[in-house]
């Protein structure tokens, strides 16, 4: 259960004062649902006004705080005309200018002959000192209120950042004081505040640099959150460590029958990461390993290895692909290999219906059936196995984690791989995979050439198109990739049925389309008339990015590059340069480039290694997009900015590993406090994960 401790802060965000039904669902998109949610909404500025000048004096173009009596008002006479008030000091005239001023709230503001202090953006206009819409208004008495230095938050539409401070105020003032989790010599040795005046000191910043991502302040509310992921990962650790496996070791007859089939030998790095999973999967507890492949290095292989070792140890393997495409490219790679060892491999997706899907589901269930590749249809109830040892994971990224664990659960102490194609930092795999160990492959097959990469602006299509008649008469195949479907009315992106139309009007029949919306079979048809070489251009939409393996395909256009992420763009180009010939990606741009854009672009012409790339796109764009975060299943984090925080991230995985050593169900007195940053994090499943032993 929550401690109680951190109900004020976990209360409906309405419970605040001034948040009722119409202002509530604009915090709700703004910051979240809950009272804790504004804590973690951080100022982006600030505003000092400080600056309190005679009127005379007040500079065009600066934030100043004027102490002036009010002389008269000057209402509008119509509504597309300023309301304006006259005020003075001893040494000139201000004009307050007010659009859409009500009178009467404006006179109880700004009472004729009273003095009043006011704070905002001064202007000169027609040689005459005036603020429009003053930030501020108050009696001299509450002088002291408006001077100093202000947060400035991020706002949205219908909240004012008058509005937005005050509410954060008052969930600041809700705030309790919770007991200290931090060991007391790492903290001293950091010189870092306690948490409550962390975040007083973010919220009520006295210059810039107590809002920047180093200051002592918002590292140590980073480091609490980079503490909270790591423990909460290593409880889930230790408690896989604790259910039972079993020691799976095979004779290696199948793998070297496989071997000797395979038209290649292994790369190092393939040997290297199939010896730590057979070592894992040969120890009598649960293997849960994460195999990181970039773009063409034969992850497959290194799975089907797997498989076999699995296999020659009397039980089944499953392999979980996240799209049909995907499930059958698998099948085609493996299928020929697994009958050279005599094996039965088996397909099941979402298409396999009647008859054809029980008959496989009864042979699964006998034994009869060695290995299964599929989609989401192999974690349906009714797929049942005879003796599941391992289960592989394509893509975790697509996948949740509960998808993950009802695939394992399908056996008895099962084995997992977790298999990726998209290279992530070293940051991040601690973050969304530091319950798993991590394989590698960061070398390619022998024979594979180096891609051309070419960056050229979209002006430039016309030749770009003329340019591929030559590599299509020697008998090269294209893909060209569009961001979009159709055309929406905000977008000016070239459509991928528009483009299709264009090539085909220029090189005849010979030219495909696969988008996201086309039905399964119709989508397979189009990438089988490709692959057997009936198509020569293959008109796309994002739908290959991951996976599709045409060996024949050497050239790849990407149109409107700039809108791509790094992480994309590397899968795409990746569907290149799968064979022996030689290759080139032509990365398209419209102009104006953002500067943002333009680095992007020049990491990719400089660059194949997708582990330098994805570093490079954290530094870029921070941990909260990499990759597309929010889709991948990686972490999200509100504090901690892995990007600025990376060597915090080290700090905190060695502090978790010294808790679980010392007191690994977090019954001491700092253990207590630790659950409490827990569950302040939402890090609570590794609570309930502790109590279910």
């Amino acid at each position: 259960m929550r401690p109680s401790v951190l109900n004020p802060l976990f209360a409906p965000i309405t419970t605040l004062p001034g948040i009722g039904p119409r202002l509530a669902p604009l915090y709700q998109r703004l910051v979240g649902e809950r009272v804790g949610d504004l804590i973690w909404h951080w100022p982006a500025g600030l505003v000092d006004r400080s600056h309190t000048p005679k009127v005379a004096a007040a500079p065009a173009g600066k934030i100043a705080t004027l102490t002036v009596r009010v002389e008269a008002h000057f209402p509008s006479a119509s509504s597309k005309r300023p309301y304006r008030v006259r005020c003075f000091d001893e040494t000139g005239i201000v004009t307050l200018v007010f659009f859409h001023g009500r009178e009467d709230w404006l006179r109880r503001q700004l009472p004729d002959g009273e003095w009043r202090v006011v704070s905002g953006m001064v202007e000169h206009f027609n040689n005459e000192v005036q603020i429009t819409h003053p930030d501020h208004i108050v009696p001299l008495a509450e002088k002291d209120s408006v001077m100093g230095v202000e947060p400035v938050y991020p706002l949205t539409a219908g909240l004012t950042a008058k509005m937005v401070t005050k509410t954060v105020r008052a969930a600041l003032d809700r705030v309790p004081d919770l007991p200290e989790w931090l060991d007391a010599a790492w903290k001293q040795r950091q010189a870092w505040p306690d948490w409550k005046p962390a975040l007083t000191c973010l919220h009520q910043p006295q210059s810039e640099a107590d809002i920047g991502a180093d200051s002592l302040a918002r590292r140590r509310l980073a480091y609490d959150e980079l503490l909270a992921n790591q423990l909460a990962l290593a409880m889930v650790r230790a408690h896989m460590r604790k259910v039972k496996g079993r020691a799976l070791q095979g004779d290696g007859s199948l793998r070297a029958k496989v071997a000797a089939a395979l038209p290649f030998s292994l790369t190092g790095a393939q040997a290297r990461s199939l010896a730590e999973i057979e070592a894992d999967m040969a120890k009598p507890f649960r293997m849960l390993r994460l195999l990181q492949g970039d773009v063409g290095s034969g992850k497959t292989v290194v799975a089907l290895f797997a498989a076999l070792a699995a296999i020659e140890a009397g039980t089944q393997a499953a392999l979980l692909a996240p799209t049909e495409i995907l499930a059958r490219q698998h099948f085609a790679t493996i299928s020929p290999l697994a009958q050279a060892a005599g094996l039965r491999v088996a397909l099941l997706t979402g298409r396999d219906k009647g008859r054809p899907r029980e008959a496989i589901l009864a042979d699964l269930k006998s034994g009869a059936i060695n290995l299964i590749l599929g989609t989401h249809a192999l974690i349906q109830d009714d797929v049942v196995f005879h003796d599941l040892g391992l289960a592989v994971i394509d893509e975790q990224h697509r996948f949740g984690v509960q998808q993950r664990l009802d695939l394992a659960a399908k056996g008895s102490g099962t084995d997992v791989l977790v298999m990726t194609a998209t290279p992530i930092p070293r940051t991040l795999v601690l973050t969304a995979y530091g319950d798993m160990e991590a394989s590698r492959l960061d070398e390619k097959p022998p024979g594979r050439q180096p891609i051309d990469t070419r960056v050229l602006p979209a002006s430039r299509m016309d030749e770009i198109v003329t340019g591929l008649r030559r590599p299509i008469s020697a008998g090269a195949r294209i893909y060209w990739v569009c961001p979009l479907v159709e055309e929406s009315e905000n977008s000016d992106l070239a459509a991928a049925e528009d483009r299709h139309r264009h090539l085909e009007q220029v090189f005849g029949p010979r030219v495909g389309l696969v988008h996201g919306r086309m039905k399964g079979p119709a989508k397979d048809k189009v990438m089988a008339a490709f692959a057997a070489g009936l198509l020569d251009i293959l008109v796309a939409t994002t739908v290959i990015e991951v996976g599709v393996d045409v060996p024949e395909a050497t050239i790849m256009v990407i149109e409107h590059a700039e809108r791509f992420g790094l992480a994309q763009l590397h899968q795409l180009r990746g569907r290149v340069g799968r064979g022996s010939g030689a290759s080139s990606c032509l990365l398209l741009y419209e102009t104006p480039l953002s500067e943002a854009a333009k680095a992007r672009l020049e990491i990719m012409r400089a660059t194949e290694d997708g582990f330098v790339i994805a570093e490079e796109d954290l530094r870029l764009r921070g941990g909260g997009e990499i990759l597309g975060t929010r889709q991948s299943g990686l972490p999200e984090f509100r504090a901690a900015d892995l990007a600025v925080h990376g060597e915090l991230l080290a700090a905190a995985r060695d502090d978790a590993k010294l808790i679980m050593d010392r007191d690994p169900d977090l019954s001491g007195p700092r253990g207590q406090a630790l659950r409490v940053l827990l569950y302040l994090f939402e890090r609570d499943a590794a609570i309930r994960t502790l109590r279910s032993g």
